[in-house]
């Protein structure tokens, strides 16, 4: 089957339901901002604070085709950057090479479980306040839910409760299983 692309923004968990939806299919895992650390040498957090949004976008663009290129492997989940998918032409590139999934939480939800991360590693959300973040979040998520509806799927988290990433991992293993069938 073909690579499985999950996008959604910051903390809708792609990271987490992709190494669950992973070991649920028996494939193997991969977060792009992994592996931008391993062609860059520059976590995504150090390289925007040191070459700026735009530059980290055209990397990040480059990383997920190159990735794509020299390991054209079926049977692999994939977790994009939260902004990904509002690049450029960067959704038509996820349809050619394999099935996009939208992890699609609410603003609320989101600003929560960002709460419980380090947002050190976040420039654009460091040192914000749960208030703050509502403000930013809200409309970003707002302008970028264009993109991110233009996924193959759409999975609707369960709302903010411990076993969501869960549920949602399940609920994607019963599509791609239904979808192989």
């Amino acid at each position: 089957m073909m690579p499985i692309y999950l996008i959604g923004y910051m903390a809708a968990g792609k990271t987490t339901v992709g190494k669950l939806l992973a070991e649920l299919l028996g494939w193997r895992f991969v977060d792009l901002d992994d592996a931008f650390y391993q062609i860059h040498g520059y976590t995504t957090a150090e390289y925007i604070r040191q070459f700026g949004i735009e530059d980290f976008r055209q990397k990040e663009k480059y990383v997920l085709e190159d990735i794509a290129d020299m390991s054209p492997f079926d049977n692999v989940v994939y977790a994009t950057g939260g902004g990904y998918p509002c690049y450029e032409d960067n959704m038509e590139c996820l349809h050619e090479l394999g099935t996009s999934f939208y992890l699609r939480w609410t603003a609320e939800d989101l600003v929560k479980r960002l709460m419980l991360t380090d947002l050190s590693q976040r420039p654009v959300l460091q040192g914000r306040t749960e208030e703050e973040l509502m403000t930013f979040v809200a409309p970003q998520l707002q302008a970028r839910e264009p993109y991110y509806l233009q996924a193959d799927y759409t999975i609707d988290a369960p709302g903010f409760i411990p076993e969501a990433d869960q549920i949602i991992a399940e609920q994607i293993c019963q599509l791609v299983k239904y979808k192989t069938r």
